[in-house]
């Protein structure tokens, strides 16, 4: 069992953990991320950033004990298609314009000894 602010492996996020965000907080954070932040940037970040965690405070309210933990928004058993080709190059189209050719290959100077 854990305790609020613990790790837990069927609710990965933290409950009942309420942090005031500060300006130095976001001037870490800006610092780690390597960014220059102007004074007015620093005011207006820290109080969006500030509503962010409001609402994410009011989300943790609400009761999800009963609810089911899913990894997608929707079912889908194979998004990906099959591979296979569906326009096959014509070879001589792609080899009329080359300087110098070899069969089916474009002939091209030795770089390597």
């Amino acid at each position: 069992m854990s305790g609020p602010g613990e790790w837990h492996w069927q609710r990965p996020y933290v409950k009942n953990f309420s942090m005031k965000l500060t300006r130095a907080s976001v001037q870490r954070v800006a610092t780690l991320a390597r960014l220059r932040l102007t004074d007015d940037e620093e005011s207006a970040l820290t109080g969006q950033l500030e509503q962010i965690l409001g609402y994410m405070d009011k989300l943790n309210e609400l009761d999800t004990a009963n609810v089911e933990l899913f990894s997608h928004a929707m079912d889908s058993a194979n998004a990906l298609r099959e591979d296979r080709v569906a326009n096959q190059p014509n070879t001589e189209a792609l080899l009329a314009n080359a300087p110098e050719r070899d069969e089916t290959f474009f002939r091209v100077p030795k770089i390597i000894e």
